[in-house]
C-alpha cells in the first residue's frame, strides 16, 4: 500500500520510513509543492493541514505528523511553535541555545515530547494516533545523532542518555514518533479491512 509523507523534514522522513510496517511504501513528498504554512494552535490542526495538501495534490493517502517539545519551566513551551522557537526560520541549533538559555539557572527542567500523526485520504477520511514521550532537558548538548532537540532531551524511560547519544534503534523503542507510528498497523488494517498485525 502506498501512502505519501507529507514532511519536507528528510529527518522525519527517514524516521516514518523505519517506523511503517514493511507492507506500506512510503512515498516522497512531491516535489512540486512549496512551503505549507503550519498556523493552526495545535499539533492535531497542523498535522490534518499538511496531510490533507498533500493527500489532494497527489490524489492518494497522506501521512503526517506534527510533534511538539513542551517543557514544565515554560508553561508548555514551545510546544506547537518547537520547529520556530527561535523564529519562523530558525535552525534546529538557534532553537536549542534559545532554549538552553531560557532555562538557565531553572531547577525543574521536566519537559515532554508529544506527537500527532494524521492519515488522510483524498476523499476527506481523516484519522489519528498519538504518542508521548516524558523526559527532562539536559545542561548542555550531549550527541551527535538525531535532529531538533534530540541532543538537550533525556528520556524518563531511558538509561540517561539524551536521544542524540542513542541509535535510531533505541530511540524509536522509547521515542514520542516510535509510540504514535506503532500504533499504524493497526490503523490501516482496520482502515483497509486487513486481518489485524
Amino acid at each position: 500500500m502506498r501512502i505519501v509523507c507529507a514532511s519536507a523534514n528528510p529527518h522525519k522522513v527517514e524516521e516514518i520510513a523505519r517506523l511503517l510496517p514493511s507492507w506500506v511504501e512510503l512515498v516522497a513528498r512531491p516535489s512540486d509543492i512549496g512551503d505549507i504554512d503550519e498556523d493552526a494552535p495545535t499539533l492535531e490542526g497542523n498535522a490534518i493541514i499538511k496531510a490533507v495538501e498533500i493527500a489532494n495534490h497527489a490524489s492518494e493517502w497522506a501521512i503526517s505528523d506534527d510533534t511538539g517539545l513542551e517543557v514544565e519551566a515554560l508553561n508548555g513551551a514551545p510546544g506547537v511553535r518547537s520547529a520556530r522557537f527561535a523564529g519562523e526560520h530558525a535552525t534546529d541549533a538557534e532553537n536549542r541555545v534559545l532554549l538552553l538559555t531560557k532555562l538557565d539557572g531553572v531547577t525543574n527542567r521536566s519537559a515532554r515530547f508529544r506527537t500527532v500523526v494524521a492519515v488522510v485520504s483524498s476523499k476527506g477520511d481523516i484519522h489519528f494516533v498519538g504518542g508521548e514521550c516524558a523526559g527532562t532537558i539536559a545542561e548542555s548538548e550531549r550527541g551527535d545523532s538525531g535532529f531538533g532537540y534530540d541532543s538537550l532531551f533525556i528520556p524518563a524511560d531511558g538509561d540517561g542518555r539524551t536521544f542524540a547519544e542513542m541509535t535510531g534503534a533505541e530511540k524509536d523503542a522509547v521515542s514520542h514518533r516510535g509510540r504514535a507510528l506503532a500504533q499504524i498497523p493497526e490503523l490501516l488494517a482496520r482502515i483497509f479491512g486487513l486481518p489485524t498485525p
